[in-house]
């Protein structure tokens, strides 16, 4: 910023004074260097800079009796460079450092008042030269250390996951990894809740997730907190305390600027992290909203901290009017808005609406960033960089999100209603596994709209379509519990009656590529509409890894929790089931569904050797199930996949197995916003 800082400290003790070419300045405008809080009733061109001789002079022999230990091929460099300005296409000066200085003959005796025309050359006052070395010198150190300081939130933020994510391939004992989850990792910071919002407000993070909140929170207060460096005397304010406070001000916008490249990744579907790490974007938007608070904060600060610096000078009038203030507002007002409309009730109740403002909010908090400093600065010092990057990440995530689409194509999707409840969607020739996003183009203004959904098949023979031609009611409840191979005959005869649709469909018939979707559909929004049509077309977003199969697999106990629909994240596991023993537990509302998810997934997935209990209409005895299957030193995996409530009660009962010594680890297959 101010290198070498004694030939800045020269040229901005000078560049106070009036030039014979400087005009009246009849809006009393802003001081020519970094952090003057003047307002000179006169201005000088960078013109007027370059050719003024008493000027040229004047600096060149102050640079000569400062700059001692400094090159001479670095002052020249600092002198056609910076001299005149920092502004592209600016003038050179007329002459040379060297020239100038022998220009400088004789040299200066007397200092000129500043109040005076520079109509000579004139020495430097020693005390006015120090209070402006102070000021540039501690002010650029601070500016410096806030940038290093932005580069440790953004390389630890992207790192401290991937490093979390490898420890799992440190072969600690199964034991000690089974406990420290169950204390550290997987429980709710407090109470029992942790996928179900307390209040309908917020969601209850797991301590694991709260160490990441907490360290955020953390070293955002503490690097907002320490290494400022006061110096004495100093020109650009009137006390220590202002001093501290431009200081304190511009470290939070910094670090706000820091904060947004985190906060445009941890959001992304295209989250490179997500590829590296085995953690889920339920996570990683957790921490989005947190770290959105953060950064929130720090911009209210920063703002209102400036607000107060430029009343107190009674400069507020003048300020307010330039661009870079009015684009600072736009900027913070659109984060504060943010903040109030993305609270979950309101993401509940217009999602679409919500995630539409969100953009458009967010995006103009950008680019009211990007203009703030643009305005200010000229883009000079390099701040704009972290706008960059944030920019950079996003164009990744719609450029990724655009071949994703495009490499799938315009689809017809086939819809099959199943019961009042749930229907089937497949898209025939795409292959996807995890979640897919899906665009239906439906008669409708919002055929931008993105959903997710879990793949629960990527084949399908033509003889097991489900069509709309069959109407489906069931009104009976039904439970079913095989417990392994040695099954009674009448367990065995009541599953064959529920798999005797199945059955009957699963004639001859040719394979071949397909996406199937088991959804279940609301009383309004896109879901209803789906209901009503046997076929919409429509553009897949694909593949979004969702359940780690690979580790799942390898496990030699698998127990699979699945409520309702719950069953389609998990149905690739159970046809892709590795050597290891899987156990399947569903608790389902329809009978209708179940045969038709069998149908999908076919006969051989729902053995005895897999179907631990397949319940109809009736709640499942999760903590039951789990003390019994979960046996034996050997690792056992637990998948759950269901309603809220299902989902923490295992939780729950799995942590407290961790507590007692059993060797167990929860996957929580969710995806929530």
């Amino acid at each position: 910023m101010t290198q070498p800082t004694c030939a800045f400290a020269c040229h901005d003790a000078l560049s106070a004074y009036k030039l014979s070419c400087s005009v009246v300045n009849p809006e009393g405008a802003d001081g020519n260097h970094l952090g003057d809080m003047s307002m000179p009733a006169f201005i000088t061109s960078p013109h007027c800079y370059a050719t003024d001789d008493n000027f040229l002079q004047s600096v060149a022999y102050c640079v000569s009796t400062h700059c001692l230990d400094v090159p001479l091929s670095d002052l020249e460099y600092y002198w056609a460079t910076f001299l005149v300005g920092r502004i592209p296409g600016q003038p050179v000066p007329k002459e040379s450092y060297s020239t100038a200085l022998a220009h400088a003959n004789p040299p200066p005796t007397k200092s000129v008042s500043p109040k005076l025309l520079l109509n000579t050359t004139t020495l430097v006052s020693e005390q006015a030269y120090m209070a402006i070395y102070n000021a540039d010198l501690y002010f650029e150190q601070m500016e410096t250390r806030q940038s290093d300081f932005g580069l440790v939130l953004l390389i630890t933020g992207a790192v401290i996951p991937v490093a979390c994510s490898l420890l799992r391939f440190v072969p600690f004992p199964s034991a000690f990894v089974s406990r420290f989850n169950a204390y550290f990792i997987n429980p709710p910071v407090f109470g029992r809740r942790h996928r179900e919002p307390l209040y309908n407000l917020a969601f209850v993070p797991s301590r694991g997730q709260a160490l990441l909140i907490a360290y955020f929170i953390i070293i955002n207060v503490v690097l907002s907190c320490v290494d400022y460096r006061l110096a004495w005397p100093n020109a650009y304010y009137g006390r220590p305390k202002d001093q501290l406070l431009v200081y304190i001000t511009n470290r939070l916008g910094l670090l706000s600027f820091a904060n947004l490249p985190l906060l445009v990744l941890y959001s992304s579907r295209n989250n490179i992290l997500l590829w590296i790490t085995n953690w889920s974007q339920t996570t990683f938007l957790l921490l989005h909203r947190w770290i959105a608070i953060i950064c929130t904060i720090e911009t209210c600060i920063h703002s209102a901290i400036y607000l107060h610096i430029y009343l107190g000078f009674g400069q507020y009038a003048s300020e307010s009017q330039q661009p870079y203030w009015e684009w600072g507002i736009v900027a913070t007002l659109a984060m504060s808005v943010l903040l109030p409309a993305s609270v979950l009730p309101i993401r509940q109740k217009i999602y679409n609406i919500f995630l539409v403002s969100h953009f458009i909010l967010a995006f103009v908090a950008l680019i009211g960033c990007y203009y703030h400093i643009y305005h200010r600065y000229n883009l000079q010092y390099g701040y704009e960089t972290w706008i960059y990057i944030a920019f950079g990440i996003w164009a990744f995530d719609r450029i990724a999100r655009l071949a994703r689409l495009a490499r799938n194509g315009l689809r017809t999707a086939e819809i099959a209603v199943i019961d009042e409840d749930y229907i089937r969607v497949d898209i025939p020739g795409v292959v996807a596994q995890g979640h897919a996003y899906l665009y239906f183009m439906m008669p409708s203004w919002r055929t931008w709209e993105s959903h997710p959904f879990s793949v629960m098949g990527t084949m399908i023979n033509e003889a097991q379509k489900v069509t709309n031609s069959t109407t489906y009611t069931d009104g009976n409840t039904l439970k079913i519990t095989v417990m392994d191979k040695k099954a009674s005959r009448e367990h065995n005869s009541a599953i064959s009656e529920l798999l005797r649709f199945s059955t009957q469909e699963q004639s001859a018939g040719s394979i071949k590529p397909c996406l199937t979707f088991f959804i279940r559909t609301g009383t309004k929004g896109l879901t209803s509409v789906l209901r009503s049509r046997s076929r919409a077309r429509v553009m897949v977003e694909s593949s979004y890894p969702a359940l780690a199969l690979g580790e799942v697999c390898k496990a030699p106990n698998c127990i699979v929790i699945a409520g309702g629909v719950g069953i389609t994240a998990v149905g690739p596991l159970l046809r892709a089931r590795g050597p290891g023993r899987v156990r399947l537990f569903w608790g389902v509302r329809s009978k209708l569904l179940v045969e038709a998810v069998v149908n999908a997934l076919g006969i051989d997935v729902f053995t005895p050797d897999i179907v631990g209990e397949i319940a109809v209409g009736s709640r499942l005895n999760l903590r039951a199930i789990l003390e019994r299957e979960v046996v034996g030193d050997s690792e056992t995996v637990v998948v759950v996949c269901g309603p809220v409530g299902m989902a923490d009660e295992a939780r729950e009962v799995v942590c407290e197995l961790g507590w007692k010594g059993r060797n167990v680890k929860l996957i929580d297959e969710a995806y929530s916003w």
